[in-house]
């Protein structure tokens, strides 16, 4: 039984049976052969061709694939003929030379406005009416007191009359009795009594004439006291002083109008109007360029709110003072021709020229800064950019320097530009039409 059992033994190869051979041989066969001799020898070759497949590409995008030039960008610019006389810029507002602030002399509560912002006025419109009532009872008084001191004076006339009758009565009786007198028919104390009768006589008309002369003189104030009422009760009809425009209405009806006072609660002004034929510019010159202004010198005005129209004007006067915090001067300046746009407070700019202009030279022109002109086969032509930044060249015929900008065209006058387009700034001599570009913000080589 001992010789039948397996020896003991350190030997794991011991252990096989035959049985188990050809499976471990199987298991060993489907091991991948990760550093024989044959794979080392493929890697070694495909690395080389991978290499050399990139480094081809890069010297195919470097050679045959063109650089996108690096360039700054200008635009197509409108511009004016009437540039070229420029001699001097400032800005100032559009302000109406004649205005005001429209109130009533008299205080009430506002009963009727017939007007708003907008409405155009004549010289004695009708704007609004104050509450008068109190106004119109003083008026009653005032007239029943003229009407009294004009019977007053009727009644002194009277007494005059009868007063100058009885002064010549007895300037007959005294003529009579002197008479008698001197015929030694009557008495000395008869000529004594007809004289002071006669004397008397006289000073009745005297005082009655006096008494005529007082009750014209109420008369008078009578009817001056009906004047003043009678200006007190117009002075609740708030009219129009000029012919002008509503710029603001600054009461409502209903509201307390006291002109004199600042209480809470109530008005002053109950319009704002302005005459729209007195509008000029007010426009700060610097101190320092205002040597370079004159009277009656041309000037060109520009509108932001009408940035398409260039107005025509001169300068109407300088006003002799400087503006010590600003430093400035302030010129007046005129329109050659008022334009219905135009509106008070608006935001102007003026160019000061050195001659006067016509309304040709107003006229819109295209203009391109003179870098962005560049000669190609012996024609100026610009670069235009298009879609993805390809440039395109336009043939242009440069015209007038107007300040930095340089007019342009074509032939017949087109230049086939739009204002806005993008131009392409200082052009490399290489540049050509169909090449694509990079636009940078600043020139190639410098930060």
């Amino acid at each position: 039984m001992a010789d039948a059992q397996a020896p003991l033994t350190n030997d794991p190869t011991a252990a096989k049976t035959p049985t188990s051979a050809p499976a471990a041989a199987r298991l060993a066969g489907l091991k991948i052969q990760r550093g024989g001799p044959q794979g080392g020898r493929r890697r070694r070759r495909r690395w080389p061709a991978a290499v050399a497949v990139i480094v081809a590409a890069g010297v195919f995008w470097l050679v045959l694939v063109p650089r996108r030039a690096e360039v700054q960008v200008t635009p197509v610019q409108t511009a004016y003929a009437s540039q070229q006389y420029q001699q001097l810029a400032a800005s100032g507002y559009v302000v109406a030379q004649r205005r005001a602030a429209v109130a009533s002399k008299a205080t009430g509560r506002l009963m009727e406005l017939t007007v708003r912002e907008g409405s155009v006025l004549k010289k004695g419109d009708l704007i609004a009416r104050v509450d008068a009532s109190d106004v119109a009872a003083n008026l009653v008084v005032s007239q029943a007191g003229a009407r009294q001191a004009e019977a007053a004076h009727k009644q002194a006339e009277a007494a005059l009359t009868l007063a100058q009758v009885q002064q010549a009565n007895a300037d007959d009786d005294l003529k009579r009795v002197q008479g008698l007198a001197a015929q030694s028919f009557v008495s000395a104390q008869a000529v004594d009594a007809a004289l002071t009768k006669s004397r008397a006589a006289q000073a009745n008309t005297a005082a009655a004439r006096a008494a005529v002369e007082t009750a014209r003189a109420a008369i008078g104030q009578a009817r001056a006291q009906v004047q003043v009422q009678q200006v007190n009760r117009d002075s609740t009809d708030i009219r129009a002083p000029f012919d002008g425009v509503v710029l603001v209405k600054n009461a409502n009806v209903g509201d307390l109008i006291t002109p004199f006072s600042n209480a809470s609660g109530t008005s002053a002004a109950v319009v704002t109007m302005a005459d729209m034929g007195t509008l000029e510019v007010e426009a700060d010159v610097s101190e320092s360029s205002v040597a370079k202004v004159k009277p009656d010198q041309p000037v060109e005005i520009t509108l932001d709110a009408i940035p398409d129209t260039r107005f025509r004007g001169s300068v109407a006067r300088i006003v002799p003072t400087v503006d010590r915090a600003k430093a400035t001067v302030m010129t007046k300046i005129r329109f050659e021709q008022l334009d219905p746009r135009v509106l008070p407070e608006m935001s102007a700019k003026v160019t000061f020229l050195s001659q006067a202009v016509s309304a040709e030279q107003q006229k819109p022109l295209q203009a391109v800064n003179p870098k962005a002109i560049a000669e190609r086969d012996g024609k100026q032509v610009v670069f235009r950019i298009g879609e993805g930044d390809q440039v395109e060249a336009v043939p242009v015929t440069p015209g007038r320097q107007l300040g930095e900008l340089r007019e342009v065209g074509g032939s017949g006058g087109a230049s086939g530009l739009k204002t806005g387009d993008k131009l392409v700034l200082s052009p490399p001599e290489k540049l050509q039409a169909g090449q694509k570009v990079k636009l940078v913000t600043a020139a190639p080589g410098t930060k």
